[in-house]
């Protein structure tokens, strides 16, 4: 078995569920303490976070992952246990096995053998995992840990993340942005009363319909040459009293926006909040900005991996900002150029998912020719 094979199924067997670690943060510790590298542990509430380096100074190459994963779903579902990592036709199955414990130990695997041959590279090489990147708050993972880095003054200037980022086949995406997230939980108030007397109540519900059309109608922005136009989706309206002759005193609906940098998440509420006030609703919002959309420019970043990606995969990676959020939205803030590259996203946080053989054993010499580039 190799070494990536072995470490991956290791930490599929370990029942990480956000935001429990469940013990994968320090097998990982405990082998780059061995290769020599310093090792921190850093946890708020529940959350566990490991920073791990080797050398100093600059440039700081970090790479990024997530040691826990999303519920299994029936278990019965599945072809083989979700935590028991099976080989089976030619892939690895187990939750976590693409999203992204095979990143993960990919990563951990390119850095020993790096430091291995390499023990007096030039500037710092580090590797940063959190335990809260598959949960709803995502507060004490490496959002809370960039807040640390701001205070210490720890800079990054390339940071690779591991999530799987390829459609197809392994190197066919990268990464290089993403959109902002923002939800708006939304009260609409009425009048309730009987159905059967429409001039004594204000039924919400018809109030309400208006404006979520016309908000859902609404182009946003045009997109620009990194993103798609901004997107606009209610995923959740609840009403009514429990009886079908009540009028219901008010109305919840939940919305989100996936935004790119032709719209900031100010102009999308002052919008927003507008349309509501336009069609005279009494209403109130609770807004929730999770990322603020960002995009790497070409560079010198996007260059090595563009290149180790056509030398190791044979192909030329498209350069996309689509999908939903990752951890890479907390360190680009900090002036890092980061990108996103791992294995096929396909399966992931599907029943039985899993991850090509054939990808798993390239991965750990992707991101070492990456590691090459930029820190020999």
């Amino acid at each position: 078995m190799s070494d990536v094979l072995e470490l991956t199924s290791e930490l599929i067997r370990r029942r990480s569920l956000t935001p429990d670690d469940a013990g994968c943060q320090a097998l990982i510790g405990e082998r780059l303490q061995r290769a020599g590298f310093t090792v921190e542990h850093l946890r708020y509430g529940d959350v566990s976070n490991l920073w791990s380096t080797h050398g100093s100074g600059d440039p700081v190459f970090v790479f990024l992952g997530h040691t826990d994963v999303v519920p299994t779903g029936p278990e019965a579902d599945w072809s083989s246990p979700p935590f028991e990592p099976t080989l089976r036709d030619g892939k690895l199955y187990g939750r976590g096995a693409a999203d992204m414990k095979s990143g993960v130990a990919a990563m951990t695997i390119a850095l020993e053998r790096f430091v291995s041959a390499h023990p007096d590279h030039r500037g710092t090489v580090a590797l940063l995992l959190t335990s809260d990147e598959e949960g709803p708050l995502n507060r004490d993972g490496v959002r809370r840990v960039a807040e640390e880095f701001r205070r210490r003054g720890q800079r990054v200037d390339f940071c690779v993340v591991g999530e799987p980022s390829s459609a197809r086949r392994l190197g066919d995406v990268v990464r290089v942005g993403r959109r902002g997230s923002l939800s708006g939980s939304l009260r609409v108030r009425g009048v309730q009363g009987h159905v059967a007397y429409p001039d004594k109540v204000r039924n919400p519900i018809h109030l309400a319909a208006p404006a979520l059309a016309e908000l859902a109608a609404i182009q946003w922005d045009e997109g620009n040459a990194e993103f798609p136009p901004t997107s606009f989706q209610v995923s959740n309206v609840h009403a009514g009293a429990g009886a079908l002759n009540v009028v219901p005193g008010a109305l919840e609906a939940k919305f989100n926006f996936r935004f790119c940098t032709a719209s900031t998440a100010q102009s999308l509420r002052e919008r927003t909040e507008g349309i509501l006030r336009k069609h005279g609703l009494d209403f109130s919002i609770e807004w929730d900005l999770s990322g603020e959309p960002f995009a790497t420019p070409a560079g010198r970043l996007r260059e090595v991996v563009e290149k180790a990606t056509k030398f190791l995969c044979g192909i030329t990676p498209c350069a996309d900002t689509g999908g939903g959020t990752s951890d890479a939205r907390f360190i680009a803030p900090l002036g890092a150029e980061v990108v996103e590259v791992g294995p096929v996203n396909a399966s992931i946080h599907k029943i039985d998912e899993h991850v090509a053989l054939d990808d798993l054993e390239m991965l750990p010499a992707l991101y070492r020719n990456m590691l090459v580039a930029l820190s020999l």
